[in-house]
């Protein structure tokens, strides 16, 4: 049996490798006519340096700040994100491909992207590997392992090649 592909979750940390793995999600996106949801998690602050900070300002203070800022910095990473998905498109245009909707979430970016899964029919979850850097591979491939690791759906995981 072929799979039938028609749902894809790009999940992003907007680092060089996540964007590369994009055009995996365009090109599979074009050949089965499926449409790309685009998902990034903002990861929360560590709840140390939130109480050192709190104890600074105060805890009133710093409880309104959090939340005027939060919606600022989704809406400007959403909007990122759609122009860079505007951008590869007229990067790649003979790979057209349609986006269903751009998603940014604040939380543990392994929790939050299970739960994405979880609760929609995605048919496959495209991911970048991990970045070069040690701490970027740390973190990113942490995640694509776990995911990988707990995935019910079939996950792409993308390295960046070795001359980029």
């Amino acid at each position: 049996m072929v799979p039938d592909i028609k749902k894809i979750l790009y999940t992003t940390d907007m680092s060089d490798t996540s964007n590369y793995a994009f055009s995996y999600a365009a090109s599979l996106a074009n050949r089965y006519d499926a449409l790309i949801t685009i998902f990034h998690v903002l990861k929360n602050p560590m709840p140390t340096s939130e109480n050192l900070v709190a104890n600074v300002l105060g805890e009133k203070k710093w409880l309104d700040i959090p939340n005027q800022n939060k919606t600022e910095v989704v809406e400007k990473i959403r909007s990122r994100l759609e122009k860079f998905c505007e951008e590869t498109q007229a990067e790649l245009s003979s790979c057209s491909f349609l986006m269903e909707e751009v998603i940014v979430k604040i939380g543990n970016p392994v929790k939050e992207i299970l739960l994405e899964i979880e609760n929609n029919n995605y048919d496959m979850i495209i991911m970048g590997a991990h970045g070069h850097s040690a701490l970027a591979g740390a973190v990113m491939g942490s995640v694509s392992k776990r995911i990988l690791r707990r995935s019910k759906t079939p996950v792409l995981v993308v390295r960046l090649p070795e001359e980029q």
